[in-house]
Order: structure tokens, then sequence, then C-alpha cells
């Protein structure tokens, strides 16, 4: 039983599903909570995946004790109904850490896809370093995208033979997506709209960076658009109401900054590849990103994901006005500068994650 209930989860558990039902052996149950509505749907379109479950769990104002109560609850009874001989969660939502700890108490092993990460901030990101570190105590088999990870849950007392380093399945994801044609034009943006301009990326929605953080974003967004009147600002604004009304005031009257509305994974995924510089608080794009060639500039203080700074393709500039003008106009005005991150080596892997995935199931289970 597959069990997710976000867009970030639902682009990186896609492979495993399609791998699941490729394989002889393994029948995938797909369950879905719905954590996030629209954007659930959109990746599951995407991917041609129709969930055999639809717990539709999202409520207007929901809280995370509201989600993980009726995340357990449903949970356990789809458990008792189904009897799977394994639920695979991936990451560390609400959902993840729910389904998790309802599969534990009914004694069916708990995979955990993207196992491992870890900030050393209970507080950022928030709540899902504590989601991850929980979902980690009740998992039988830990599938680590990277080494780091994998020291991270040796450092928590997890069994090395619990472990298996396997890449990260949003390469797979990404890989199969931008070798995908291009099917819907994206309103407010075409061919014509980024020829000859560099495009700047920003996707920015942590909840650690509502209020005065997301307003300081605005500014810099603003700042970077006067200052650079060739360049192209792309901000894809979330639909959580607190981040557009900090962000939207600030540039909505400037010809060089694109709004749109959240854009479906598939031409997202082309988005990116379109880009020059991507200037966002997510995890995963610090992963998607770096696989096209791309900068990635984090909105955060900390992240779960250092290999990507390690390597030099990812660097974090937290959320000060002034210093994300610095580093965005560092990256555009010297070219030295720019071709160290966007030639660097991405860590997280070569795309074939999803099919290690299957191999684990299939050993796990015949033992």
């Amino acid at each position: 039983m597959v069990i997710y209930g976000t867009r970030p989860e639902a682009i990186k558990v896609a492979p495993v599903i399609k791998a699941l039902e490729d394989d002889p052996l393994l029948v995938p149950i797909v369950v879905v909570t719905a954590q996030h509505r629209e954007m659930l749907d959109q990746v599951n379109e995407v991917f041609d995946i129709s969930p055999d479950i639809d717990l539709n769990l999202m409520s207007h104002g929901q809280t995370l004790n509201g989600i993980a109560g009726a995340v357990i609850t449903k949970i356990d009874e789809v458990l008792a109904t189904h009897r799977p001989d394994a639920v695979v969660v991936q990451g560390d939502t609400t959902t993840v850490m729910g389904a998790a700890i309802a599969a534990f108490n009914r004694e069916i092993p708990v995979v955990h896809l993207e196992a491992g990460l870890r900030s050393g901030d209970i507080n950022s990101p928030f709540p899902e370093e504590a989601n991850r570190k929980i979902v980690s105590q009740v998992a039988r088999i830990h599938l680590a995208p990277t080494e780091v990870s994998r020291a991270n849950l040796l450092a928590d007392g997890v069994s090395d033979e619990n472990i298996h380093v396997i890449g990260n399945t949003v390469i797979d994801a990404l890989h199969w997506a931008v070798a995908r044609p291009k099917t819907n034009a994206i309103p407010g943006l075409n061919e014509s709209t980024t020829e000859n301009r560099r495009v700047l990326l920003v996707t920015t929605h942590r909840r650690e960076n509502l209020g005065e953080n997301m307003v300081r974003i605005g500014r810099a967004m603003r700042l970077l658009a006067l200052t650079y009147l060739d360049l192209l600002i792309v901000w894809p604004a979330h639909k959580n109401p607190k981040v557009r009304a900090s962000i939207a005031p600030q540039v909505e009257d400037l010809g060089n900054v694109v709004i749109i509305e959240p854009v479906e994974y598939g031409e997202f995924s082309h988005l990116i590849a379109r880009s020059d510089i991507v200037l966002t608080d997510s995890g995963g794009i610090q992963e998607e990103a770096p696989s096209l060639g791309k900068p990635v500039l984090v909105l955060r203080e900390n992240t779960e994901r250092p290999e990507a700074v390690d390597a030099g393709t990812v660097k974090l500039i937290g959320t000060k006005t002034d210093r994300i003008v610095a580093e965005v106009s560092a990256l555009l005005d010297n070219e030295t500068a720019y071709a160290a991150m966007s030639n660097a080596a991405n860590p997280y892997g070569d795309g074939q994650s999803a099919k290690r995935t299957i191999a684990i199931l299939n050993r796990m289970l015949a033992e």
C-alpha cells in the first residue's frame, strides 16, 4: 500500500507506483489522503495514476492536529480492511507521519522513502523535521537518497542492515516529465515572453517564512526587477493567501515580473528547464533544478539537503532583502560564478531509484 497526500509526495512516489504496476509479483494499493487536493490531483493526472482509495481529508482552515488525527483514524480503517503486506510512505508531511504510526500500530512493516533527511533544527522546517524523525522510529526499511542521509539514520540508532541508499525518486520523475512534450500553455507565459531573456524562477511557501520574511522576499524581487530590466522574474504564486498578500502588492505593477497560478508538474518541470536561476524555499526543487544545470539559491537558513550545498549546486542565502539581491546579482553579473554552480554534479541520483525500491520490496517480502 502506497499512501500519500501532497503534491511533493505524489511526484516522488509516482515512479514507484508505476514500477509496482509493472512488477509481476507486487500489487500496489494506492491511497491518497488529499492533504493537498487540487495540486495532488494534477500530479496523479500527469502520471496517469488513479488512486484505489481517496480519503479526501482536506478541509478549509485545517490544523496540523486535525490533519494528523484524521489521517490516523481513516488510514487505520483502510489498513484493517485491506491488510497490506507493507506500507510505503515518502518524506515528512503530516500524512506520512500519521500513516506510518497507523501502520506500525497494526504491525504492518513501514517502508520510508526519502529517509534520513535532517536539518538539525526541530522547528525548521516545521513540522517536517519532527515528522521525519518520528517516522524513522517506526519504519522497518529506510530508503535513503544519499550517504549523508544514511549517516543521519545511523546516528539516530537505525540498524545498518535496514538502510538502503537508492538515490532520490524525484530524479526519476523529473527525467520522465522533461522527456514528455509540453502539452499546456501557461497563462501569462509563452516562448515569446521569455525569448532572449534571462529567467529567474521564484517559489516560496514555507510556514517559517510567512510574515516579515515573505515581505523581505517580495522587496528583493522588486529591487531585482528594477535593477535588471532584461530579467524576467516568474513567480508561480502559492495558493496560501498569506503568501500572496506579502509578495503580490510589491511586484504586480512591474512589467518584467510575471505572476502565474501554480503550474501542474509536467509544465513546471519544463519551466525549471527554461529558467536560468531558481530562488526558492522548497525542498524538492533543491534536488530537481541541479539535475537540469540550474543554480539554486535557497531562502532558508538551514537545509535537510546539505549534499547539494557541499556539491556547489545549491546555496543557502536566508531571507534578508540585501542578501537575496546580492546573491542573485552575483550570478547574473559573473559568468564564472554562474558556471561553477550550473556545472556542479548533482548528488541525488541517476533516475533508477524506483527500480532499486522494487528490488528491495521484493527481497523484504520474500524474507
